[in-house]
């Protein structure tokens, strides 16, 4: 690995979150298929959707998914948002500000553009963490713009995740160093800690990371501890008690929910899988490395395809994004 995080506990492992708007129209619990129940070999069910540049400091940090079947991600170090349409191929969007000199970005040193999100008119939100008062926080672009922050967010914080409530015109932050979420208007604004509950807390390395809007809900995961929470949204917007609702997942990234119910995928960047976590919280390993994973940080899903998001930190060889079926879990 070539970043500056070779001295942390956990290097390169970075957190995100998918937008939680997807348009998902599987009907019922699912999970990408394992290899092995493929009668066509291990790549039968999955594809490379791109093969990205890591010379380039192309490593996917985050995707949202877009109308026309393109993806849109962040380039975690080289602070870049780029479309990658379906020939595989990345355009640039916009490159954000390079910090101050001296700015040092906690947890991680280097500058970090983390999660993203699309509105149904094309607004692209995302978080960058520089260290800096002047460029920490949330940002939007909107279509043939350029870049502007519309919230600031703590310098020494690390948000991460990010989740979009578009009916209630909000927006939801995981921040990895202050064990925190946060919320801010889609208009942008002044940024509300909603929750600091002791279950989002970093135990080492990095707290709160995956966040989504689902059911009534914002559910964050904990790559420290290894958890899922569940943080119910109280009838007057604010957090309500937390509840785990699975464990034993170290290293956990971000997740997307696979239809209705509340199944999902877990992307465990570290151990190069990714895990379905079905609503009990039993898990079960559904993808690895021999499918093409190369250190999955992010996914979304759209209708019975899976796309994963790799930044290759541990391997350094082959950032990508795959694309999986879905198909129902056993005895559904």
């Amino acid at each position: 690995m070539t970043s500056p995080l070779t001295t942390r506990t956990r290097t390169g492992l970075l957190a995100t979150a998918v937008v939680a708007a997807l348009a998902v129209t599987a009907t019922g619990p699912a999970t990408a298929a394992p290899a092995s129940t493929t009668s066509a070999g291990p790549a039968a069910h999955t594809r490379f959707f791109a093969h990205l540049d890591v010379s380039d400091g192309q490593r996917p940090e985050n995707i949202t998914l877009e109308p026309g079947g393109s993806a849109v991600v962040t380039f975690a170090y080289n602070r870049q948002v780029a479309r990658i349409t379906p020939d595989g191929r990345a355009h640039v969007l916009a490159t954000l500000p390079e910090p101050p000199a001296g700015s040092v970005t906690p947890a991680l040193t280097s500058p970090f553009l983390g999660g993203i999100v699309r509105a149904h008119d094309g607004t692209l939100y995302f978080l960058y963490a520089t260290g800096s008062s002047d460029l920490t926080g949330l940002w939007r672009l909107r279509p043939g713009g350029t870049p502007h922050r519309i919230a600031a967010l703590p310098a020494d914080g690390l948000p991460n995740g990010l989740a979009l409530d578009e009916h209630g015109g909000l927006l939801y932050a995981a921040d990895s160093v202050l064990g925190t979420v946060w919320r801010v208007p889609l208009t942008g604004g002044t940024a509300t800690a909603w929750s600091t509950a002791p279950e989002l807390a970093a135990d080492g390395f990095l707290g709160a990371n995956g966040i989504k809007v689902h059911g009534g809900a914002v559910w964050v995961s904990n790559l420290d501890r290894g958890t899922v929470l569940r943080i119910p949204v109280t009838r007057h917007g604010a957090a309500g008690p937390v509840s785990t609702r699975a464990t034993g997942l170290v290293d956990i990234d971000d997740f997307a929910f696979t239809g209705r119910g509340d199944t999902l995928l877990a992307a465990i960047n570290k151990d190069n899988e990714v895990a379905r976590v079905e609503p009990g919280g039993r898990h079960t390993v559904v993808l690895t490395a021999a499918d093409g994973l190369e250190g999955p940080t992010s996914l979304a899903v759209r209708g019975r395809t899976a796309y994963v998001a790799s930044a290759a930190y541990f391997t350094n060889e082959d950032p990508n994004l795959l694309a999986a079926r879905i198909v129902p879990a056993p005895g559904k």
